[in-house]
């Protein structure tokens, strides 16, 4: 496990970091998520023992990894810009990490290689920014260390390979528990493979505890101060089909941070309970409406808007520990007014709604 306590960084006249907190759980693919400049190299480095915090500690597995050495074995960072001597070729670096890895393993380095279809014996300078990419990944995979920190790491890789390595931090996390920690400004790139994430912005952790499931708030109660408990207001996404007739002042009975329209379909991110959500469309006796999960980036965007940063920009966020388990939203639900066959505004199923259940009552109400 690693623990991230307060983590301070001043480089001049600018604070990287102010105040980072967070628990990495081990057998997990960890994000961290933020806007360019957020400070996520920066505590990938500090992580690493590269960088000596000017405050808190990070310790992984109970030591702190700038004070004692030794933990270094237990990871490998691949960090943006790839380091080598001029002529080293993929050969060297293999040997050369050998000799830093007791559990290096030589022939999956080999296999990896293979798999990606690069060149042993060609000097890694003549290698194009994905080549080089593949084959930090490649180095780091074949380590045997635990823990595996990525700094963009898929910053330069095509769509497939993007997938392929995915699915190679998959495979080495379910064989042998190893816990990628992975930095990224692209919310999408890690949509479908984080478990677990912190969000930075100007050196502090945007807290998303409103953007939160309850099951997600369930999940990380014993890591997050006040994120358990029932009944507690969240950021909640919604298509909504009003009645014919119906004026659209209506949906300012919603606490809403952003709307969206098409044709007759509203999309409303709001802040609510889902008891909250659900009395208040059944007073609104809608044609349509459904609860849909929240992207990354719309939980980023909410994230920064709670904190009074995306606007004003007044500085550092309260710095604090967040994270999402599990790595998705909430699942959905829908609602549905008199215009479907369930009568009344009530929960009728779970899961995700199809992408195409609005556009359908839209053209169901067109027909009436």
């Amino acid at each position: 496990m690693i623990e991230i306590k307060d983590v301070k960084k001043r480089f001049d006249t600018t604070q990287a970091l102010d105040g980072v907190s967070a628990v990495i759980r081990e057998n997990t693919v960890f994000g961290l998520i933020g806007t360019n400049g957020a400070g996520k190299s920066t505590l990938l480095r500090a992580m690493s023992g590269i960088l000596k915090c000017d405050g808190g500690a990070v310790t992984i597995d109970g030591q702190d990894v700038y004070a004692d050495p030794g933990v270094r074995e237990r990871l490998f960072y691949i960090s943006d810009d790839q380091y080598f001597f001029e002529n080293d070729k993929p050969s060297d670096m293999m040997r050369f990490y050998s000799g830093l890895y007791p559990a290096y393993d030589r022939a999956g380095f080999l296999r990896l290689m293979d798999m990606f279809e690069l060149p042993l014996k060609q000097k890694i300078r003549t290698f194009s920014k994905g080549m080089k990419k593949q084959l930090f990944v490649a180095l780091g995979l074949s380590s045997g260390a635990k823990y595996l920190f990525c700094d963009e790491t898929f910053d330069g890789l095509d769509p497939i390979m993007r997938e392929k390595v995915k699915a190679l931090f998959k495979a080495a996390q379910n064989e042998r528990g190893m816990t990628p920690v992975i930095a990224s400004h692209s919310l999408r790139e890690l949509e479908d493979i984080c478990e677990d994430m912190v969000m930075l912005h100007k050196g502090g952790v945007v807290d998303l505890r409103e953007t939160m499931s309850d099951e997600m708030r369930s999940s990380l109660g014993d890591i997050l101060p006040g994120a358990a408990g029932p009944a507690l207001k969240k950021a909640l996404k919604i298509n909504i089909i009003l009645k014919k007739g119906t004026s659209p002042e209506v949906l300012d009975v919603f606490d809403v941070r952003s709307r969206q329209v098409n044709g007759s379909i509203f999309t409303l991110i709001v802040n609510e309970t889902e008891e909250e959500l659900s009395a208040k469309v059944a007073g609104l006796d809608p044609f349509f409406c459904e609860i849909l999960p929240l992207t990354l980036e719309e939980m980023f965007i909410n994230g920064l808007a709670v904190s009074g940063t995306l606007n004003a920009e007044k500085g550092t966020p309260e710095g604090g520990q967040m994270s999402v388990g599990n790595g998705s939203p909430s699942s959905g639900a829908a609602f549905v007014g008199s215009g479907s066959p369930s009568s009344g505004a009530a929960f009728v199923g779970s899961g995700s709604p199809s992408s195409g259940a609005a556009h359908a009552a839209e053209e169901e109400m067109s027909h009436e």
